[in-house]
């Protein structure tokens, strides 16, 4: 048990066998509390990154990894609704880590640069506070010449699938999971498919920071307090969670190879158009090819058995307003 110590507030898996955890009603602001990808027991640099360290949570197959908060109940949510989850803000705590763990990452199986996975290595990151006198705005400390500024996000993210229990740590799905995607962060919106009443939610695995692709496998691995907002658009579903800014669009897949992600998160983004702003998909293709303004971009790339890569696509809503049908 680590210093904070689990609570059943915290699960490893998204399933709806579990009890709700909290209830709450649409549009009505809440807040709850994360714990970080390992379950806290990373908290000094002496804290060696194995798995006899991070015991019992690695005695299981697959490892307990990702601890999330829930289910959340949203009172009034029924199954086939879509959700509508606005992340208004997350504070970040004081510290969080990145590191080496031995077998996982971009490198671990390299002839060139396995140097880096010879020893496992912890890295503790300091967190500054910012103008709202949080550290939700503050600053990323990895050394006294390297900084950079806080970009938290939700790691983890999802709701109960319909059938099955899933693990956070390696699963990726219309429900949701683990896809550490850096735009599921406050100012956005993520929509789910609700395959039960009442939502059941669940969030943890929050990062600090992260590079597109998490090459290592290991983000700004934090705890957290969020802050959310669910509201549910009655009778309608999506092949697949997307995200919406005040600016853009986002849709996103995960799967292997890289290019199919690619490719069926922009098939995603030409449905969207298509049914939100009444564009011909044969259109859109077309501007996305030749519009420098269409992004893609990997959110995670990490060498784990049984995961799979997520890229997304983005696009500006002020084009998509022009041409509405």
């Amino acid at each position: 048990m680590n210093e904070r110590g689990l609570s059943k507030e915290y699960s490893y898996t998204l399933t709806a066998e579990r009890e709700p955890v909290l209830r709450v009603e649409q549009k009505r602001l809440f807040a709850l509390e994360t714990e970080d990808a390992v379950s806290g027991v990373l908290r000094k640099e002496t804290d060696e990154f194995t798995s006899k360290n991070l015991e019992p949570y690695s005695l299981a197959t697959p490892e307990l990894a990702n601890p999330v908060f829930g289910p959340v109940f949203v009172e009034g949510v029924r199954k086939g609704d879509l959700l509508a989850i606005d992340i208004v803000r997350i504070v970040p705590d004081e510290i969080g880590f990145t590191g080496v763990k031995l077998g996982q990452g971009m490198f671990h199986d390299s002839k060139r640069w396995g140097d880096i996975h010879r020893e496992p290595h912890t890295k503790i990151l300091r967190h500054s506070k910012g103008g709202s006198g949080t550290t939700a705005d503050g600053r990323v400390v990895f050394s006294e010449s390297v900084e950079w500024g806080m970009r938290p996000f939700i790691g983890t993210i999802g709701v109960a699938p319909e059938v099955e229990t899933v693990a956070t740590s390696i699963t990726q799905g219309p429900w949701g999971g683990n896809w550490d995607c850096r735009y599921i962060g406050p100012g956005s919106t993520i929509y789910f498919n609700a395959y039960h009443d009442g939502g059941l939610i669940y969030v943890g695995d929050v990062h600090g920071s992260q590079g597109d692709g998490e090459l290592s496998g290991v983000a700004n691995e934090i705890r957290s307090t969020v802050e959310l907002r669910v509201r549910a658009v009655k009778q309608k579903t999506i092949p697949y969670p997307r995200i919406e800014t005040d600016s853009e669009l986002i849709c996103f897949y995960s799967c292997k190879p890289l290019e199919d992600a690619v490719e069926l998160a922009t098939g995603c983004l030409l449905e969207w158009i298509n049914d939100e702003y009444g564009v011909d998909p044969r259109t859109m293709y077309m501007i996305f090819s030749t519009c420098p303004d269409f992004r893609i971009d990997v959110y995670q790339m990490v060498k784990i058995p049984g995961i799979s890569y997520t890229a997304g696509v983005r696009f500006p809503k002020s084009y998509l307003e022009r041409m509405r049908r």
